[in-house]
């Protein structure tokens, strides 16, 4: 992996997550599936602020989630949207894939593959780096770490430090990301000097119908200049009977003179019989990088039937 994907992939994930102005894309809401009843005191739920942040500091469930996927058989459905400079649809990308164990060894069976559009350059590979990198974080394409396999070549040394960053900017939101220009320091948004810059709203609700949560959302004050922040929001759902978290929705933005970003991401997971899987991924989103078109793509992922091997 050269520099320049390095770049691409640490910006599509900072950048993991409203556009200056509203553009009307494929499933772009944050967790769709959670029915808020009402704000709440968390006093009267003997919590407080702290208890949320120290949660959403401390948890490695969405980590491990992901590499939970690895133990059981599943079907996985990507839907994938890339956009002109009109934001008008340019292309579209469709899998159904079963994934499946055989005799110890992982199989990933293609039951639909469908490409329409802009998709491909002459060389057979993608058009956009937002939909490459959706593959190497994602569907595991290109051996990604986030799930156990081979080591992908070349993965020693300073790549592997770039890695060790995206982890932390998908998994580990709140937390200090170093060695990213202008960025770094503002991805800390419970720090002492960034907490003045937020909200902390409180809701409960249902999610998937039936699973009584806690909304925690960080949300940036409106009086607030928009590069003073990177992180707008930061909406984590908490199981109440567990306090484990269950969803995730980050909105991310920044411009400089270097690159600008605009994006939304979702995460949502689900308990199978006691063990936390991924369930749904969106994303929708804008970036730009000197000396290349600004790039414009949205995707869904689910998966659903899970099955132990």
């Amino acid at each position: 992996m050269n520099k320049r994907h390095i770049l691409f992939l640490i910006l599509i994930v900072v950048s993991s997550t409203s556009f200056a102005q509203q553009i009307k894309r494929f499933n772009p809401d944050s967790i769709r599936t959670i029915v808020i009843d009402s704000a709440i005191n968390i006093r009267s739920h003997h919590l407080n602020a702290q208890d949320f942040i120290d949660a959403v500091l401390a948890d490695t469930g969405f980590y491990q989630a992901f590499h939970n996927m690895k133990k059981y058989d599943f079907m996985a459905e990507n839907r994938i949207y890339t956009y002109n400079k009109k934001n008008k649809v340019d292309g579209r990308i469709y899998r159904k894939i079963k994934h499946s164990t055989i005799n110890g060894k992982h199989k990933t069976e293609f039951l639909a593959k469908q490409d329409t559009g802009s998709i491909y350059k002459s060389n057979g590979k993608y058009q956009l780096y937002t939909v490459e990198m959706f593959d190497y974080i994602f569907t595991n394409a290109y051996n990604s770490d986030f799930i156990k396999g081979p080591a992908l070549p070349g993965s020693k040394g300073k790549n592997e430090t770039y890695k060790d960053k995206l982890k932390t900017l998908i998994f580990a939101p709140g937390h200090k990301v170093t060695g990213i220009p202008f960025i770094s320091s503002k991805t800390e948004i419970f720090s002492k000097d960034m907490r003045d810059y937020y909200y902390y709203q409180f809701a409960r609700g249902k999610y998937l119908d039936s699973i009584p949560v806690y909304r925690f959302r960080v949300v940036r004050k409106p009086s607030e200049a928009d590069n003073d922040v990177v992180v707008k929001e930061l909406t984590t759902i908490f199981d109440t009977r567990t306090f484990q978290i269950l969803g995730r929705y980050v909105d991310i933005k920044y411009s400089n003179w270097i690159f600008s970003f605009d994006i939304q991401m979702n995460i949502e997971l689900a308990n199978v019989n006691g063990v936390l899987l991924p369930t749904k991924i969106t994303y929708q989103g804008n970036w730009d990088i000197p000396f290349h078109k600004t790039e414009r793509a949205s995707f869904l992922i689910v998966h659903k039937d899970y099955n132990k091997e």
